[in-house]
């Protein structure tokens, strides 16, 4: 399930639901079908749910269903995910997931139901599968059958407040080796803001890392084996292990996209790699509105290769309220739904919303999100969704990647010892794939 957002060969399978769901369009659709149903969804606190559930009275309203919603930080989701499913409960009907992160994994176990005939039987007239980012698409099916449909577009982008690069005579480098002069003036410049900081907590710093690793050209794997200890590969661990050792907060190693936006909402941060799904957070009470940029991490000898990725909303396989779920995901991906997100900072994987005028009325208020705009694009057009190892088991690859790093930014192992142990363990369990 690997994302190219730029590509458009697709599976014959996934190019006939537009034509399909054209036949769907003539036929009767009655929101209130399923009437009285209660659905349980397992949200992640993260933006794109906490902008999709301000919209939860009106699916209510418009369908006659309720929602129930258990909200978890993201691991906390995923380990009540994970026993839920194993347990094949029916008590979860709808949850999100990160297809470039658990896709294959879940997809393998039967996790995911399949949306393939609801998107052609099932769908309202007006809802349009086909204005649906195709490359996101891709990235949700499985075996060419849709497991979810996408939600936003998101990645890694560079936040920096321009005020300090002005007051300390620095500039956004063109070069990504040449960041660390950068965070280096900044910290001598002003003592009380932290140059630098992005993810350090081992399961979710790949996110962050692996633009580091493609810019710096390298690769997670190669001929089967873990690339780590490449060339390519040292110098991406070490130069992002510097930054957060030398120039991040203390506890860095304990920062996700929490605490990370939390600290440069504050002013307590000169420059955040952190998702563009964080708009919102980080523009929170708009004290960094009028003296942030935002841009994609500068290119280093492997060219600019940011990391894109998307949220999808999907039905448990174990669900005995499989139509009525595919309900709430038709309406939380529709057009309409979709403008609502779009104003609350959250990309559009819609190309019809994208280019809606209040879309672009909203991006122009604001000079700020006109950059970030341009910043998401630029993840769309240049973008590759390889967040740890391309295999079965890539959230367990992340947690190795993320040991490797913590472990430079602890003195614990040189560059060498850490990501050799790495390599070592990663190469195991390529092995069993």
């Amino acid at each position: 399930m690997a994302l190219n957002i730029h590509r458009s060969a697709l599976p014959i399978t996934l190019a006939a639901l537009a034509v399909c769901s054209q036949s769907a369009m003539a036929q009767a659709f009655d929101w209130k079908k399923h009437q009285g149903t209660t659905l349980t969804f397992l949200a992640n606190n993260n933006p794109v749910a906490n902008a999709l559930l301000k919209q939860k009275a009106d699916f209510e309203k418009q369908t006659g269903m309720t929602l129930k919603v258990d909200a978890y930080q993201e691991q906390q989701m995923r380990q009540r995910l994970v026993t839920v499913m194993n347990s094949r409960s029916d008590e979860i009907d709808l949850f999100m997931s990160l297809p470039s992160r658990e896709g294959m994994q879940f997809a393998k176990a039967g996790w995911y139901a399949d949306l393939t005939d609801y998107v052609k039987t099932a769908s309202s007239k007006d809802y349009d599968f086909a204005d649906i980012s195709p490359g996101l698409v891709k990235d949700a099916s499985y075996n060419g059958r849709v497991m979810g449909v996408p939600l936003n577009i998101e990645g890694p982008v560079l936040y920096y407040r321009k005020d300090l690069f002005q007051k300390c005579g620095v500039a956004l480098p063109a070069s990504l080796p040449e960041l660390e002069g950068v965070a280096a003036k900044l910290k001598v410049c002003d003592a009380n803001v932290t140059p630098f900081v992005s993810r350090g907590l081992k399961p979710a710093l790949p996110f962050s890392y692996s633009v580091f690793l493609h810019n710096m050209g390298g690769d997670y794997m190669k001929g089967g084996k873990s690339q780590l200890c490449s060339k390519e590969g040292q110098a991406s661990l070490g130069l992002y292990a510097k930054l957060l050792k030398d120039y991040g907060p203390p506890g860095v190693v304990n920062y996700s996209f929490y605490q990370i936006s939390g600290l440069y909402r504050e002013g307590k941060a000169a420059m955040a790699f952190e998702s563009s799904n964080e708009l919102s957070s980080v523009m929170q009470g708009d004290a960094r509105l009028k003296d942030t940029s935002i841009a994609v991490l500068p290119a280093g000898p492997g060219g600019s290769r940011p990391t894109v990725i998307g949220w999808t909303m999907s039905v448990s396989a174990h669900s005995k309220k499989k139509e009525a779920a595919w309900y709430f995901v038709q309406w939380a991906t529709s057009k309409a739904v979709q403008e609502k997100l779009a104003l609350d900072g959250v990309a559009p994987p819609r190309a019809a919303v994208a280019n809606g005028p209040d879309y672009k009325r909203w991006i122009d208020e604001q000079p700020v999100r006109r950059e970030w705009a341009n910043a998401v694009t630029e993840l769309g057009k240049t973008g590759i969704s390889e967040v740890g190892y391309p295999i079965t088991a890539n959230p367990a690859s992340r947690e190795f990647v993320g040991q490797a790093v913590d472990e430079v930014i602890l003195g614990q192992k040189t560059v060498a010892e850490a990501c050799a142990d790495a390599d070592k363990q990663l190469d195991a369990l390529i092995a069993k794939e």
